[in-house]
Order: structure tokens, then sequence, then C-alpha cells
């Protein structure tokens, strides 16, 4: 979670500071824009053409992410020619930002996004925010989330450490959606060592959600937070991601501040391991404060099986 103190430090390390620094992020903050990736990854099945749009980050609230900005955003990706849509998490406003804002209810959101269309649908997972809105759900450890529930019920559907066989054109591949890995914060009694090794439990179940995948067919992993790309195996052809906002400051790019323990090695775009794939969102909205500086919201294209010229 981005403080105060976060923020501070961030503006002095980019040195920059006044009204024009101020103004500038504010503004962006409201841009939009499309970001196109175009990429065949290693045993891609010939012929296979996919392409892929994602939304990740809304952050519903009033003003900074109101519902009429949503509808423009729902009606711009509708507009793009997506074979399917992907919703990467964090629908709801995060409670730093929400000092400044007025909450959206989740079912009122979530309507807007049954407008989005596919031939191949629209799936869905969580994000930690939606996971921490709400009070009883950090107690009992377990959902349902107000933010699922209204996905669920507006006809998306939402995956936790789940999976899906898709086809395009006669050539079959796999959705998987991975359990959010910063779901519940710790309890106090934690020691400090405890917190610093792991400051977030997670529903996630990465073995278990690969393990309902069978042939060969090609694999997309949806995960909101990308620390889980280490772990993910060659057997997925992509990996893509939200959560850190591309830091949401970005200055040649280098972010002060990511909200990972990976820090800048996934904190934005096209990352490449071992011939593994991630790709992570830069997000729509905002969290902690409504300010965006070097990474404007976007819209992510993905087009699979394809050099980019189509």
């Amino acid at each position: 979670m981005i403080t105060r103190r976060d923020i501070v430090k961030a503006l002095v390390a980019l040195g920059l500071g006044g009204t024009t620094f101020g103004g500038y992020a504010f503004a962006e903050s409201f841009s939009g824009c499309v970001t196109r990736y175009a990429l065949t990854p290693p045993r891609w099945p010939a012929g296979l053409k996919l392409r892929l749009a994602v939304i990740a980050d809304l952050h519903v609230c009033e003003p900074w992410m109101s519902p009429e900005r949503v509808r423009g955003i729902v009606e711009q990706t509708n507009m793009l020619g997506a074979d399917a849509i992907l919703l990467l998490g964090d629908y709801v406003v995060g409670h730093q930002l929400a000092r400044y804002s007025t909450r959206v209810k989740a079912p009122e959101w979530a309507k807007i996004l049954a407008s989005l269309k596919a031939p191949l649908g629209v799936h869905a997972v969580l994000g930690n925010h939606d996971w921490w809105d709400e009070y009883a759900v950090q107690v009992r450890r377990r959902g349902p989330t107000r933010a699922g529930v209204a996905l669920e019920a507006s006809g998306i559907p939402v995956y936790e450490n789940k999976t899906v066989r898709l086809i395009k054109d006669g050539q079959a591949f796999w959705l998987a959606g991975l359990g959010d890995q910063w779901a519940f914060w710790l309890r106090d009694d934690v020691t400090e060592r405890e917190r610093d090794s792991r400051p977030f439990i997670g529903v996630d179940d990465l073995p278990a959600t690969l393990a309902q995948i069978s042939g060969d067919d090609p694999v997309i992993l949806m995960a909101h937070e990308p620390d889980i790309f280490p772990d993910v195996p060659d057997r997925v052809s992509l990996t893509v991601s939200g959560h850190t906002h591309g830091g949401q400051l970005r200055v040649f790019g280098y972010s002060p501040i990511v909200p990972s323990r990976f820090k800048n090695r996934y904190a934005y775009g096209h990352v490449v391991e071992g011939g593994r794939n991630l790709i992570v969102s830069g997000g729509l909205g905002c969290s902690g404060y409504p300010i965006r500086f070097g990474v404007p919201p976007e819209i992510v294209v993905i087009e699979l099986g394809s050099d980019g010229s189509a």
C-alpha cells in the first residue's frame, strides 16, 4: 500500500515538484490510451491468432473513476475487436483513496462491465483491494466478496484457481485465473520477521490451478499481482497481471515505489525471463492518491501469434 511518506519519497526521488508537476500528474490521471503488444510465445501453435483486451485496476469511485468514465472504457474496449476480454481485479476504491472520494456500490459498476462483449467472453479475477474492502471478509478469512458477487450476478465469471478451455478457429487454449496473492492482512500477533517474509496471506494455489489443465494446448494465466511469475512454469505461454499501476509515478522507466517484493523487476510492461512471458498492465485507476505521472491509464491489447502487422 502506498503511504503519505512513500509519496513524499517518490517526489524527492523524481526531483519534481510545484504546481506544474501537480497539474500534469493530476491531468494524466484522467488521460488514457491503448497499449499494444504483439508476441508469439515459445511453442505457440502455428496459425492460432488471438487478440486479448485487458482491463486492470479500475478502482471505481467518484470523481476519479466515475461510472461514466467506466462506461467510456467499456465502449472503447468493445471497439478493439478482442477475441476475449480479461479483467484483472481491483474494481473497488482503496481505503486510502477513499478519503478523497466517494465509493460506488459494486452492483452499479458491475452492471456497466456487463456491457463488455467478446466472442470468447469476458473473464475476471479479483485483486487485493476487492478482498480488503470488507472487514468481515478479513475476519473470516474467506469470501465471498462484494466485488465477486456483483461480477457473477452480472454474468461475468470470476476465477479463483480455476481454468476454462476455449476454442478459436478450431484451435484450443486454456485460460487460468489465479486466486489473489494478497487477499488477507496478517494478524497483529505475527512477528516482525514473519511480516517481512510474507506481508499478506493469499488465496492463490498455482499447482492446483495448473493441475486442471490437460493436453498440450497453450495456457494463459491471469494473476492480479505479478509476484507469482518466478514460480510460473514453461507450460504457461503468457502471464498477464495488473496491481502495480506501473508504480503510478514513473520516470525514464523507473518507478520509485512499486507494490511488489520484486520492485521494478515486474513494475510494468512486457517482461521475458527464461523464455517465459509476462505482461503487466499499468491499469486505469489510482491507488493511494489520485495522481499518475509517466504511466498514463491504459487498456492493454495483446496480439498472440502475430508480429503486430495485422
